[in-house]
């Protein structure tokens, strides 16, 4: 499939009274038309931050992506001005931001919100664009669409909202929807329908995907890539069979320690990540998972591992872990029961 989406060494960052805020720290990912990709990480690793940069979104000031490349459909993103960014937003590219209960605009009606990108990017009239709107809202599972156009946000639930914010996405026909935490605050029930209604609307519509959450269970049955941030950086790529059957990062293994599993009987208690994100103005000069790593080694503490290729593993799967990168250290790769993860050898 052709590329639809390259991100070359993207940096972004933050510029406050405290220092520099390295909040995307060289981030590097393709897309292919028609693909989805998840992107997942606790809050704070820079998901949401290298959503926004991908649409040019970051505040000025006190945010500015400082260097890197978006090539979307083979033009970079950074060097199009204002005209032709506003062109592709929306347009080209949408997005499903993360909450539904603040993203709607209280006191505009849902038809105006909806109709407002249809009329100024598809050019339509008021009255096409109402009909669009209907049939949108009807796409995407809201019931008597035509007797709610008029109405506001409050007056309906935030998984209708979040639906409502679906339509808005897919109301241009977009090559790319960007869906940052799109079931966040929704319960179990709302989430699953809303995560089947974006897997169906990616298959119908032959639309890529990135899909943005905190949660692997979220990301399983959605993409067919992962990649894992930690600390501004990605730590690990895998094709999503390939990183839930034979994951390679010590992150990686405690993101999947600490969600529940309904194949197995529950023997003991989750295991949460010992300890806290890195602090992004004054990162570790090694690893930045080392301070939370329970497997680390001096190295780790003293040099920054790369984002490389993980020996005898399947192609495209790249870890940042020195674990991969020395010889004889990382064997047995066990992360449920932890048996002898590390052979603790030195390269």
């Amino acid at each position: 499939m052709p590329e639809l989406l390259e991100v070359r060494d993207l940096h972004t960052q933050f510029f406050t009274r405290d220092g520099i805020v390295r909040a995307v720290d060289g981030v590097s990912f393709t897309l292919a038309a028609g693909e989805t990709l998840g992107i997942v990480g606790e809050s704070g690793c820079g998901k949401s931050v290298t959503a926004l940069s991908l649409m040019r979104l970051i505040p000025q000031p006190p945010g500015k992506i400082t260097q890197g490349e978006i090539l979307f459909d083979g033009r970079d993103v950074l060097k199009m001005d204002d005209d032709e960014v506003r062109g592709i937003r929306g347009n080209a590219i949408a997005m499903i931001f993360q909450d539904p209960m603040t993203s709607l605009n209280p006191v505009l009606t849902i038809s105006r919100q909806v109709s407002e990108a249809l009329e100024l990017h598809l050019k339509m009239d008021r009255n096409e664009s109402r009909k669009r709107t209907i049939e949108l809202l009807e796409l995407v599972g809201i019931p008597s669409a035509k007797s709610r156009l008029d109405d506001y946000p409050h007056q309906f639930s935030g998984g209708m909202r979040q639906r409502v914010m679906i339509a808005m996405a897919l109301s241009c026909n977009p090559k790319l929807i960007l869906a940052d935490e799109p079931t966040t605050a929704l319960d179990v029930t709302i989430q699953a329908q809303i995560l089947d209604l974006l897997k169906n609307l990616a298959r119908e519509f032959r639309t890529a995907f990135i899909l943005i959450t905190h949660d692997l269970g979220v990301v399983a049955g959605m993409t067919q890539r992962i990649h894992v941030m930690y600390g501004g950086h990605i730590v690990e790529k895998a094709d999503t069979n390939e990183l839930f059957a034979n994951p390679k990062h010590p992150y990686t293994w405690g993101l999947l320690r600490s969600i529940p599993r309904l194949d197995q009987t529950r023997r003991e208690k989750l295991r949460p990540i010992e300890g806290l994100p890195p602090d992004l103005i004054a990162p570790p000069p090694g690893c930045r998972f080392a301070p939370r790593c329970q497997y680390k080694r001096d190295i780790c503490d003293e040099k920054p591992p790369e984002l490389v290729a993980v020996p005898n593993a399947k192609a495209d799967h790249e870890s940042r872990c020195w674990g991969t990168q020395t010889g004889g250290w990382l064997t047995t790769t066990d992360w449920r029961t932890d048996t002898t993860v590390f052979t603790k050898v030195e390269a």
